[in-house]
């Protein structure tokens, strides 16, 4: 499932979604050291920025009465982007606390 992306369409009084694929976390080994945890926080924290963002426009698309079938996406991927945001946030906790 892909992120919602919402966009002006032809009429003025609809707004149109797309899929768009979210950036992927690569799949490097855990953070080493305080500063890859850091960098990891705020990747996390960027990508539930965007997350959200999609969701907000998703939400209004819907409140104005559009068809947003790829609402369930969008929440899924704010439901993903904040999951790894607490883990992020958790692991710089955890690095602190050795």
């Amino acid at each position: 499932m892909h992120p919602v992306r919402c966009t002006a369409a032809t009429s003025p009084s609809r707004t149109g979604c797309v899929a768009r694929p979210a950036p992927q976390p690569t799949p490097d080994a855990a953070p080493a050291d305080e500063r890859e945890v850091i960098t990891a926080l705020f990747d996390s924290r960027r990508r539930l920025g965007w997350a959200g963002s999609n969701l907000n426009q998703a939400v209004k698309a819907l409140n104005s009465g559009a068809d947003v079938p790829q609402l369930e996406a969008a929440v899924a991927a704010v439901r993903r982007a904040a999951d790894t945001a607490h883990e992020a946030a958790t692991r710089l906790i955890e690095h602190h606390g050795s």
